[in-house]
């Protein structure tokens, strides 16, 4: 396995390997995607309080669900650039980034459409957004951090010490509707205690969701090792192949 991770750390056998999953992982998400949201927004039943409002579900809880998870995994990479340093982590901390970030904001967005017809509000300063909306300006400054320096080392740096402090945002948000008082939902297992007919859809669109982060982060990846390796005999040496 550690010779493995070892190739992965390679710029060019990495690049490579993106390129080789990218399609079948785009694919497969775009048609988890499409059987999540034709068969919850076209066929599964209104809710018996909510109406067809309860809808929106399927494009919020998966963003909801994956802006911690793509956090959480930046973490992860970040760690692994700081401890062992590889360059690669630092690349996979800001390919991630964005993705991340959209998630985030499409979370945010949502939640508070959803919120509306519910709370008779598009925003409370309730813990489970507050905490939220921090995680979408702890994506935005782990952004603007590794943008922020020319020396690509110093930058990954930065943005990794930013990520792994704001971590700790990641269970206030999670466990927030138990330690506090909030409008919003508590956390009561949603995925067992609706019906089936509205439960496969999301778990569906939780799948797409997740296989469509994977497929933006490596093509952003390969983007970025090429901008980094730009100057490397391979990377000369791509552009002709594919000039050809």
């Amino acid at each position: 396995m550690w010779k493995w991770l070892h190739q992965l750390a390679r710029p060019e056998r990495l690049y490579h390997v993106c390129g080789r999953f990218i399609p079948w992982l785009g694919i497969i998400g775009i048609a988890c995607l499409l059987i999540g949201w034709v068969w919850g927004f076209g066929y599964a039943p209104p809710d018996y309080q909510q109406g067809n409002s309860y809808r929106i579900m399927y494009i919020h809880v998966p963003a909801a669900i994956w802006s911690m998870g793509i956090y959480s995994a930046m973490a992860i990479a970040a760690f692994i650039g700081l401890v062992w340093q590889m360059k690669m982590s630092d690349l996979a901390l800001a390919a991630m980034a964005p993705v991340g970030a959209v998630f985030t904001f499409i979370a945010l967005v949502t939640g508070s459409a959803w919120g509306k017809p519910m709370w008779g509000t598009w925003w409370v300063w309730d813990a489970r957004l507050t905490s939220e909306l921090v995680l979408l300006f702890l994506y935005l400054g782990a952004i603007a951090l590794y943008n922020a320096f020319e020396d690509r080392r110093l930058a990954g740096r930065a943005a990794s010490i930013l990520v792994l402090v704001g971590v700790v945002n990641i269970p206030i948000i999670h466990y927030s509707v138990e330690w506090w008082n909030t409008l919003h939902q508590g956390s009561t297992n949603m995925q067992q205690s609706i019906d089936p007919s509205m439960r496969y859809p999301l778990r569906w669109a939780i799948f797409g969701y997740l296989f469509f982060f994977i497929t933006l982060t490596l093509m952003r990846l390969r983007n970025l090792i090429l901008h980094q390796e730009r100057l490397r005999p391979w990377v000369a040496a791509l552009v002709n192949k594919e000039r050809r």
